[in-house]
């Protein structure tokens, strides 16, 4: 990367004229070209994933076409009445004019007795309940006629009637980039202000950030061609790729303005940025994605297409911070650091690390104090951890007044919790005499624990398939999806209620619905973290062995990693699963934490985690090559690499914490969980527990044995020319740099 890097310093035109034709292809590409995104969570050899096959291969697709329910209660009386039926059979009506519409279900066009059996009327005949059943999958309905007969619905909710509508494929419609991640940019915007008192500077790493992100999701539409990427995993490849983009552009930037302070011509100070901040932000980069490559060893396609769509982002918004910023930086010169603000007009140098400096000088006295509350802290925070629940968030945690959310309460209400995530059993029948096994079956489901209702007919759909190979069972628990009762019910239908019933007969039943493909997701995932764990943290400690050339730096790196990760764990668990703090940021109800969200999680916050040590030990380290004196070389460190840790991330904090104040229940919790680990791993792992364990452990910190030295590649993120003439001078007297001026 660092031929092409100075190849855009020396050529910026005709670096930037490459970037604008590779934006047109990118832009040009996916807007003809553009791939579907698909919720695929079928895993290998599960009991819910053979279900799902059975229903494909005998029931015609039954399960893998989208459907949708509207829900529906008139504000007094039965849904009987002449108006409210008229308004429900122009909602059907409309529907079936939908091209995408295989079929519409209404209470109002069988008798009765049948629509009460079919689960289209409540008991009490105050709820009803319209089926809509696609031709096609999710992911292949068009956006257009779902958000059509969203419309629709919301437009006849009334005070009159009460109506919502509720499905996967609705929640696929919805999927948007929150309005609120402006917010993040803006506080950015603020931060980067007043670290380098310039709008110019302020306003290279957004932009510079944005392009590479855009240029990111756009690839990432045409990689949804070739593998599953989540509905979401757009909006999570932008959170984390604007985060990082962000950092990157800020590290090159502080570094080029070191180089400027150290009386360095824009066009050298632009090379030595690239050579020095340049590679290290192409170190981080390439850290994070190999965390994300981590997710590959679970082998599920799920987590690999989120792993793409991620790692796409990053690479693009890095290659921006390495390459376009540069020739942008060359071009502008010391115009870079235009249209100063009152207070940098004057600022010196020697002030950029001082307070720094000072601050590690004030953590030496009291290593052990300090580190100790630090590590006491992270601790606490983790405790709730142990007491996580895995599972899915459902419509009951949307915003009153959500359509969702009004089809999800009235489902509750007029058929029961269990109604918004029945289970599917699917019975294989080798002969015609196994329909009465299945029968049976059904009526021992009935009267089995947890179960409020099991019936041979869903609606629209015979019980028995055409070929006579396979008979369904929809099975109502008495507790919704996310209560922790419906897991008990699963696993009791298994384990003991199926094996019993169907010993000896030579039928064969498995349990399948979206609630048994979650408890499937979540127990493979479980399974599968350790190792994860084991895989991520062992090759991030073999890369941080080979570049600080020590056993004991990349050993506390990778531990205190999941220090931070065990606490950001544990405060989702307290703040979405027990409630606590939940009207702060919008969250309306409590539920389990996403199954997948944990390892996710631990890939991004490990590369990161990573990228900040690096950057702050890779300065102690040139130090110590130098001085042998531990204790200054990490106040020098902290010196020279904190002000722009600290700044790099709030900036991230702010982005990600802008998240949770949209819609989607998936993206808050990842917004909230990634804003509070990039905060406690880099204020209170990396600027506090680090630096003291380093003072505390003294030249140990370095230890490397002889004969694994000799066999190590000599990597170094700077040269020690670079280092010394750009150091921090808040230990060292007054450099150069500290006679010229910001900018």
């Amino acid at each position: 990367m660092g031929p092409v890097s100075r190849w855009a310093v020396n050529k910026p035109w005709m670096a930037v004229g490459a970037w604008v034709i590779a934006l047109i292809v990118v832009f040009g590409a996916s807007g003809t070209l553009a791939g579907t995104y698909n919720d695929s969570f079928n895993l290998p050899d599960s009991e819910s994933t053979q279900a799902q096959q059975i229903l494909e291969d005998d029931f015609g697709g039954l399960g893998a076409a989208a459907s949708a329910n509207i829900v529906f209660r008139p504000a007094e009386g039965s849904i009987n009445q002449p108006q409210v039926q008229a308004e429900i059979d122009k909602l059907a009506a409309d529907a079936r004019e939908l091209s995408s519409v295989a079929s519409v279900s209404t209470p109002y066009e069988v008798p009765p007795e049948v629509a009460a059996q079919l689960g289209l009327v409540s008991p009490s005949g105050e709820i009803g309940r319209v089926t809509v059943q696609f031709s096609a999958a999710d992911s292949e309905v068009p956006v257009a006629e779902i958000k059509a007969l969203v419309a629709d619905v919301e437009a006849a909710n009334t005070d009159a009637l009460e109506i919502g509508i509720a499905g996967q494929v609705v929640d696929f419609a919805n999927q948007a980039l929150p309005a609120s991640e402006f917010v993040g940019i803006i506080v950015a915007i603020i931060i980067i202000l007043i670290m380098f008192g310039s709008v110019v500077a302020a306003g290279l790493p957004i932009l510079t950030a944005l392009i590479g992100l855009a240029a990111g999701i756009s690839i990432v539409t045409l990689a949804a061609n070739l593998i599953d990427i989540a509905t979401f995993g757009p909006t999570l490849a932008a959170m984390i790729g604007l985060g990082v983009g962000i950092d990157y552009a800020l590290f090159v930037i502080n570094r080029y303005r070191q180089a400027i302070q150290a009386g360095r011509i824009p066009k050298d100070a632009a090379l030595e940025a690239v050579n020095t901040a340049g590679r290290a932000v192409v170190f981080a980069g390439t850290t994070v994605v190999i965390a994300l490559g981590g997710l590959f060893v679970l082998r599920l396609d799920f987590m690999n297409g989120l792993a793409v769509g991620a790692g796409i982002t990053v690479i693009t918004v890095m290659l921006t911070a390495v390459i376009l910023l540069p020739a942008v930086i060359s071009l502008l010169g010391h115009r870079t650091f235009a249209w100063k603000m009152p207070w940098a007009r004057n600022q010196k140098a020697s002030s950029e690390g001082k307070g720094f400096s000072r601050y590690g000088a004030g953590l030496q006295k009291r290593p052990w104090l300090y580190g100790g509350l630090a590590f006491l802290l992270m601790v606490i925070l983790a405790l709730p951890m142990f007491a996580m629940r895995s599972g899915f968030p459902d419509a009951g945690g949307r915003a009153d007044g959500d359509t969702t959310r009004i089809a999800y309460d009235l489902t509750t209400e007029g058929f029961g919790a269990g109604a918004n995530g029945p289970l599917l059993v699917v019975v294989e029948l080798p002969d015609e005499a196994a329909v009465a096994t299945a029968a049976q079956l059904s009526t021992v489901l009935a009267t089995t624990e947890g179960v409020a209702s099991a019936s041979p007919v869903i609606p629209g759909t015979p019980a028995v398939s055409e070929n006579g190979q396979a008979a369904i069972i929809q099975v109502i628990p008495t507790t919704g999806p996310q209560d922790e009762a419906t897991d008990q019910t699963l696993e009791r239908i298994r384990s003991e209620v199926i094996p019993q019933t169907l010993d000896g007969t030579g039928v064969s039943a498995f349990v399948g619905g979206s609630t048994a493909v979650v408890v499937d997701f979540s127990e493979t995932l479980s399974d599968a973290l350790p190792l994860f764990l084991a895989v991520v943290v062992g090759l991030g400690f073999l890369v941080l062995v080979v570049l600080f050339r020590s056993l004991v730096v990349p050993l506390t790196a990778a531990l205190t990693a999941l220090l931070s990760f065990g606490a950001a764990v544990g405060i989702l668990v307290f703040v979405f699963q027990w409630g606590y703090l939940a009207s702060l940021f919008g969250i309306t109800g409590t539920g389990p934490i996403l199954p997948f969200l944990p390892i996710m999680l631990f890939a991004i916050l490990f590369g990161l985690s990573m990228d900040y040590q690096v950057f702050l030990v890779t300065r102690m380290q040139e130090e110590w090559g130098r001085t042998k004196d531990n204790r200054l070389s990490v106040r020098r460190g902290l010196g020279g690499s904190g002000r722009v840790v600290a700044a790099a991330a709030a900036i991230m904090f702010s982005v990600f914490i802008s998240f949770v104040f949209g819609d989607d229940a998936t993206i808050k919790m990842f917004g909230l969980g990634l804003a509070v680990a990039i905060a406690l791993d880099a204020f209170i792992i990396r600027l506090i527990l680090v630096p003291c364990l380093m003072t505390v452990l003294g030249s140990a910190n370095w230890y490397l044995p002889a004969w694994l030295g000799k066999i190590l590649p000599e990597i170094r993120i700077e040269s020690e020319e670079e280092a010394s003439e750009i150091a921090d001078s808040g230990d060292a007297g007054t450099s150069q740099a500290d006679r010229q001026p910001v900018g």
